[in-house]
């Protein structure tokens, strides 16, 4: 089982609300959670857990 199966859910956030909720997202990442933030209904960036991210830099070093 690796770090990423720690992830909880995900959920979609549009640009404005990520402003607006900022510090929630970064709490829900902690504790697990993958936010995507949209743009104009696309996704266009991702909040994740930092074993997600490290988990992701290592692959890309491999």
């Amino acid at each position: 089982m690796g770090k990423r199966d720690k992830v909880k859910t995900t959920s979609d956030k549009s640009v404005r609300e990520a402003r607006e909720k900022f510090a929630d997202l970064l709490y829900d990442a902690a504790a697990g959670k993958v936010t995507y933030i949209t743009s104009r209904g696309r996704r266009i960036a991702a909040v994740v857990p930092l074993s997600v991210a490290d988990d992701a830099l290592d692959e890309e070093r491999r």
